[in-house]
């Protein structure tokens, strides 16, 4: 039977989700599967993008280290595309590749003081919580008030985070 070799570039629930339904699928021939992730741990933004008091949604961790534990996708972290692997590098060993990389960076706003110094955007705070490892460890958190600009999900998240009292927070 022949071999269809897969890489995968991000591991994250797009990514590990992917393998899966190919591995699970009905076919004519073998899979195998090479995950590669710049991070060192897979999981993407349910990992270090996900507000930590939200211990339902980081639930689906659960089920993503179910599909990697089963043993039949390889997951090379600290690999980032670009840098140590290029699109030639994979076609060279693989057969197809997909890319399922996300998106992690903040869109910049065109408003007066967006540069000023205290200006934070939503993805460098919520991976600071989040714990992700290219994000220093130390923050500011000297500030007596604060505004969030907008109102969407990730704000939302990161206003009831600076509401919390730091002890509610230690659970997470």
């Amino acid at each position: 039977m022949t071999t269809l070799r897969l890489a995968i570039v991000g591991a994250g629930p797009a990514g590990i989700y992917a393998a899966d339904i190919l591995l699970k699928a009905e076919r004519a021939f073998d899979v195998s599967i090479d995950l590669f992730e710049q991070l060192p741990a897979p999981y993407g933004l349910v990992r270090y993008g996900v507000a930590p008091d939200h211990p339902r949604i980081k639930g689906v961790i659960t089920a993503l280290r179910e599909v990697l534990d089963r043993g039949d996708i390889r997951i090379f972290g600290n690999v980032e595309f670009g840098r140590d692997i290029t699109l030639d590098d994979l076609k060279r060993h693989y057969n197809a590749v997909i890319f399922a990389t996300g998106a992690v960076r903040d869109a910049t706003l065109d408003i007066p003081g967006i540069d000023a110094e205290g200006s934070y955007g939503a993805a460098d705070f919520v991976s600071w919580f989040d714990g992700h490892p290219d994000v220093p460890r130390t923050w500011p958190l000297t500030a007596q008030s604060v505004a969030v600009v907008g109102n969407g999900n990730v704000a939302l998240d990161i206003t009831r985070i600076l509401a919390k009292h730091a002890d509610d927070l230690l659970p997470t």
